[in-house]
């Protein structure tokens, strides 16, 4: 057998093979210096042993210094899109040669590149820059990097790898689809405002009312106001504000089934599902659509909480309102990382705690009227669904969506919904959403839908 042969399969994470031959011919001199009772052997085997051994030691302890540096552009990006990746690295000393570099990626982006170190042509101050692309059909957010190296000592004895610089983030979010327009949001005015009729009461006097005007009705005063005041006040019913448009986002972890496998390196954590991520290309289309006609968009689960208070991609987790380019963007970067959550174990069907309970009625009932409900739900059971038709008289316009793998079966939940005032569809995960909204002009108050995306389409009204 050729010496190389067995060479090649000693562990070579220490040492290289000669490190190992070294080695070998260090022990082979000790043996025979004790055969032969030769001194000079004894040195000669002492030497032998111990080069390789501190090569490997210094390796070990002397870490080589490295500035790394990555950035992404665009620093965000939505699924699909191509992230381009900038990375500057530059050594304090010499590298001891050329050095073959790679950047650790996610399997979801395939083989890692790598780089030459030095590169042929450094930057004026010394660094070597590298470029390549990134792109992720699946939302989250992903760890790039370190970049790990293996180095070696002059005589080619000993190696290490090493990892420099760390982990940057890279944030994917959901890809809004384009919707169709609908009566869901309302008639616009000039100024991109919307009317929003809301009747007066007595804890919103001061809100709701105005000073006489020659000309008003009579029918129109506000008397509790008017002798509070010391002068004739009258409602005002119709007042142009910024509407606001409530997404209610289930998060239940029960309801959607099926869990998907990990999303990567620092999105493995990530616990979702074909028909959750439906829900959630839902809600940033939804957004985006709101946002583009000149909505505030509000998101809450399904306990009246922040939507995104769990998302480790969210900036402010806490925040559950969003406005303009500017809040767009923080909705989808929340959206990124967004999990299902596990139901918490409650008090049995507590209206204060339970999902649909108490809790978020109070939420919607602070903005009752201010702009249209859409509610993106799972697997939906009948109490549940009684306990979310109450809703509907906080929005201006309500619709319900139900993503469920059998939309048959949701006709019970649906009936329930129905007679609360919701609109109400139900698909799977392989529907269309454009169509699935589009159907918000298909359908009266009071009338649920079921679809199914089959070899066939299936619709019944």
């Amino acid at each position: 057998m050729p010496s190389g042969s067995w060479l090649g399969k000693l562990p070579t994470r220490y040492l290289t093979p000669r490190g190992w031959g070294l080695l070998g011919t260090g022990v082979l001199a000790l043996l025979l210096a004790q055969l032969l009772g030769r001194r000079d052997l004894l040195g000669l085997a002492v030497f032998l042993l111990c080069l390789p051994l501190l090569a490997a030691l210094a390796m070990l302890l002397l870490k080589p210094r490295f500035a790394v540096e990555r950035r992404f552009r665009p620093a965000v990006v939505e699924t699909g899109m191509v992230a381009n990746v900038r990375l500057s690295i530059q050594g304090s000393g010499s590298a001891g040669g050329t050095v073959f570099m790679s950047e650790h990626l996610p399997a979801r982006f395939g083989r890692a590149p790598i780089f030459r170190f030095p590169a042929r042509h450094p930057s004026r101050s010394g660094a070597s820059v590298y470029e390549y692309r990134l792109r992720s059909a699946k939302r989250g957010l992903y760890g790039i990097g370190p970049v790990t190296a293996e180095f070696g000592d002059p005589f080619g004895l000993a190696r290490q790898r090493h990892s420099l610089g760390e982990a940057s983030r890279l944030v994917v979010t959901p890809a809004p689809v384009d919707l169709p327009a609908t009566s869901l949001t309302g008639a616009r005015g000039p100024d991109g405002s919307a009317s929003t009729r809301r009747q007066a009461s007595p804890s919103d006097d001061d809100v709701m009312t105005r000073e006489y005007r020659h000309g008003d009705p009579m029918r129109r005063v506000h008397w509790a106001a008017t002798a509070r005041h010391g002068e004739l006040m009258v409602r005002q019913e119709e007042s142009v504000t910024t509407p606001q448009a409530t997404i209610l986002l289930d998060r239940r972890e029960p309801a959607f089934a099926g869990l998907l496998p990990p999303a990567g390196q620092a999105g493995d954590l990530l616990r979702t599902s074909p028909r959750f991520e439906w829900a959630v290309t839902a809600a940033v289309s939804a957004a985006n659509d709101f946002i583009l006609r000149g909505f505030n968009v509000r998101l809450l689960d399904a306990h009246g909480a922040p939507g995104l208070r769990d998302s480790p991609s969210a900036a402010w987790p806490e925040d559950d309102e969003y406005s303009g380019p500017a809040g767009y963007q923080s909705f989808a970067e929340g959206l990124a990382a967004l999990p299902l959550a596990g139901e918490p174990r409650r008090k049995a069907d507590r209206s204060d705690t339970a999902a649909f309970g108490d809790q978020l009625l109070d939420k919607l009932a602070a903005h009752r009227l201010k702009g249209p409900l859409l509610a993106l739900l799972g697997e939906l059971s009948p109490a549940e669904a009684a306990r979310l038709a109450p809703a509907a008289e906080f929005g201006s316009q309500a619709f319900a969506m139900i993503i469920t793998e059998h939309p048959r079966q949701a006709t019970a939940a649906m009936e329930k919904l129905r007679a609360g005032g919701w609109r109400a569809v139900a698909v799977n995960a392989g529907a269309s959403l454009p169509a699935a909204w589009s159907w918000f002009d298909g359908l009266t108050a009071g009338t649920a839908a079921r679809a199914e995306v089959g070899p066939v389409p299936e619709v019944q009204l």
